[in-house]
């Protein structure tokens, strides 16, 4: 019986935790004024949500999120047979779904229309990377019945419990791997180790042409130096002889203003005789 009324709150709690959560405590009410008895106490017991968790509550009762949590699961199986490298890329890619993942669940808030502050949308990636990483956290934010957000790291089962709004479904054990999983494993982790080889090789001739490229650049620089290196040296033979130039003019100039006294001493002393001829 208690199966059944587990089943019966999960299922109300479900469609009021799609409610923007402005409108959550009114329609939690009329809910539980409708059902009356236990069920009616349960329901009032239902908190309100946070705008983080009631968008990732859209997300994941459209199903967006199932495939995601599947694909995580799928690639921590895998990754004990893959490389540095190779799960360096994927954590790449978990990144990438994730952010993705949250900018659809904020969309959908929007669309809903709420009003989704920073703070929320980083609240919001926060529980999608959480239900990514971990099973608990995913059959947590699977239910589509958060109350507040989750963080990757601090997932205990009183914190998880606290943040579902209803019962919360156990995180069931996968089942034994047979023979054609473990082979189709295997596969998969045979062609990322392939695609990282090809990606390694890929990059070391990139580096062979960026090499090239820098053995001529610094071929070009080398001969650029030696070309200034060559000027400076004329600059400095001709800094020299203008100085020596300079230096000749100078003189000259002397020479030509004591010839210049010379010739008004002597233009004087013609024309001191001339009047004294002239005086005769």
């Amino acid at each position: 019986m208690e199966a059944a009324d587990d089943a019966q709150l999960d299922a109300i709690a479900a469609e009021l935790y799609a409610l923007p959560p402005a409108e959550f405590t009114a329609a939690r009410n009329r809910r539980a004024e409708r059902s009356g008895g236990a069920l009616a106490k349960r329901l009032k017991a239902l908190r309100k949500p946070t705008v983080a968790a009631w968008a990732v509550n859209l997300l994941a009762g459209g199903g967006q999120l199932a495939d995601a949590v599947e694909l995580s699961a799928a690639l921590r199986e895998a990754q004990d047979d893959l490389d540095g490298a190779e799960l360096a890329r994927l954590g790449r890619q978990r990144r990438q779904l994730v952010a993705a993942l949250a900018k659809q669940a904020v969309g959908l808030a929007e669309e809903a229309g709420g009003t989704v502050s920073a703070a929320a949308r980083d609240d919001v990636e926060k529980t999608i990377n959480a239900a990514v990483m971990d099973a608990a956290a995913a059959a947590a934010v699977l239910t589509a019945r958060l109350v507040k957000p989750l963080e990757a790291g601090d997932i205990e089962p009183e914190m998880l419990a606290d943040a579902v709004g209803g019962s919360l479904p156990g995180v069931v054990a996968p089942p034994p791997r047979d023979d054609l999983a473990d082979r189709r494993a295997r596969k998969a982790a045979e062609k990322a180790a392939r695609e990282a080889e090809r990606l390694a090789n890929e990059a070391e001739r990139e580096l062979a042409r960026v090499d090239a490229r820098r053995a001529k650049a610094q071929e070009r620089v080398d001969h650029v130096r030696e070309r200034i290196d060559d000027l400076r040296r004329d600059l400095a033979a001709l800094e020299a002889d203008e100085e020596a130039a300079v230096d000749k003019l100078d003189a000259v100039e002397r020479d030509r203003s004591a010839a210049a006294a010379k010739a008004r001493d002597a233009a004087k002393e013609s024309e001191r005789a001339q009047r004294a001829l002239d005086d005769l």
